[in-house]
């Protein structure tokens, strides 16, 4: 029975850590990644020989099938959690809505507008990049002032200049004189 907790509680361990690092890898931040590649590989070692040292009991093979899958559950909400990265989110609207534009630039967004023309008449796009940890509340602004937008998210791999790089710089400049500030103190 002990051998049975112990296989479950490993699998509760290292498919979380096989979540992330595999979500390191396709965000290519691979110092992360490598480091929860060695957790993993030793997690994964010893739980397997636990599973395989000696007679294979049912119950023990599907503890650790259910291990596992309970460990991806863990893993993706740990990950949702983190909210690693950045997000695109498009939105389509009927007409201009001046007032969640205002919004949403006053609360730090970035927001680009394009008119188009749609199948029967003008349209407007607004084109919203954020960091993912603030997708949700970008979502919840829309639905309050537009709840019948048409919206799509999408993670993008890279982007180079812009708002949302400006900010970033200007935050990193402000955090660095704060700190040379305090240094001379």
């Amino acid at each position: 029975m002990l051998n049975i907790i112990l296989i479950f509680a490993l699998q509760l361990v290292y498919v979380p850590i096989l979540t992330l690092r595999t979500i390191f890898l396709v965000k290519n931040m691979s110092i992360a990644a490598s480091s929860f590649g060695v957790l993993e590989a030793l997690v994964y070692v010893f739980g397997l020989s636990l599973v395989f040292s000696g007679h294979q009991s049912v119950a023990e093979m599907v503890v650790y099938a259910v291990g596992f899958g309970v460990g991806l559950y863990i893993g993706t909400r740990i990950e949702n959690k983190l909210a690693i990265g950045y997000t695109c989110l498009v939105v389509n609207l009927m007409e201009l809505n001046e007032e969640l534009i205002v919004v949403l630039r006053t609360k730090g967004f970035g927001v680009t507008v394009f008119e188009g023309k749609g199948r029967d008449s003008k349209r407007y796009q607004l084109e919203i990049l954020t960091k993912r940890n603030r997708e949700n509340e970008v979502m919840e602004l829309i639905e309050e002032y537009e709840p019948k937008a048409f919206i799509i998210s999408y993670e993008p791999r890279r982007f180079k200049g812009g708002f949302l790089v400006k900010s970033m710089k200007r935050h990193i400049k402000k955090a660095n004189n704060s700190q040379q500030q305090s240094d001379s103190l």
